[in-house]
């Protein structure tokens, strides 16, 4: 199989999964990640596993990125994560005082980029675990060989991950004013 090939069939999928991981970075990212499954192309034996192949390659990236910046996760104290439920401070301040489906309606005052702006600031130590598992489908347990953790680690940075993004999720609502009722029509 050509690598020419294999790269121009999976590169929009790539260049997804690159954006998800480092934003602004991801052409960058898939450069490196293409540069290096070209100089081991030839270990490549079977073509129905190169997406995974492929994908292994860029999270290695990515994690050597990360660590190469020397950047400190950026962690909040336990309780204040842990103690955080989108789900009861949506009903507590009742935002949308007339609605029947109070947190559907919270959600829906989202756009796709805003979701992508709450997701871009969660630390890698948690962004990581979530793209992979909840939108690219990856296992958990595949996801933690990916990532070269314990199962145990990465369900805990998926939980801690989950609880980052409501409780950011609802300080960029806050933020951007998505939490004020729409004007009616007529009145």
């Amino acid at each position: 199989m050509e690598f020419a090939e294999l790269a121009r069939e999976q590169l929009p999928r790539l260049y997804g999964l690159a954006r998800q991981l480092v934003g602004e970075d991801a052409e960058d990212l898939v450069q490196e990640c293409l540069l290096k499954a070209y100089r081991s192309h030839d270990e490549l034996r079977d073509r129905q596993a190169a997406p995974a192949w492929l994908t292994k390659i860029m999270v290695n990236c990515a994690r050597d990125r990360f660590r190469s910046r020397g950047r400190r996760v950026r962690e909040s104290p336990l309780p204040d994560v842990e103690d955080f439920s989108l789900y009861r401070v949506i009903a507590a301040e009742d935002p949308f005082p007339y609605s029947d489906s109070l947190h559907l309606d919270f959600l829906h005052r989202f756009g796709p980029e805003d979701v992508w702006a709450v997701l871009r600031g969660l630390p890698e130590i948690y962004r990581l675990p979530l793209v992979l598992v909840h939108m690219h489908d990856v296992s958990t347990k595949h996801a933690a060989r990916l990532l070269s953790v314990p199962l145990g680690t990465l369900l805990a940075r998926l939980h801690r991950g989950r609880k980052q993004f409501e409780k950011d999720l609802w300080a960029y609502a806050r933020q951007h004013d998505l939490l004020r009722e729409p004007a009616r029509e007529g009145t």
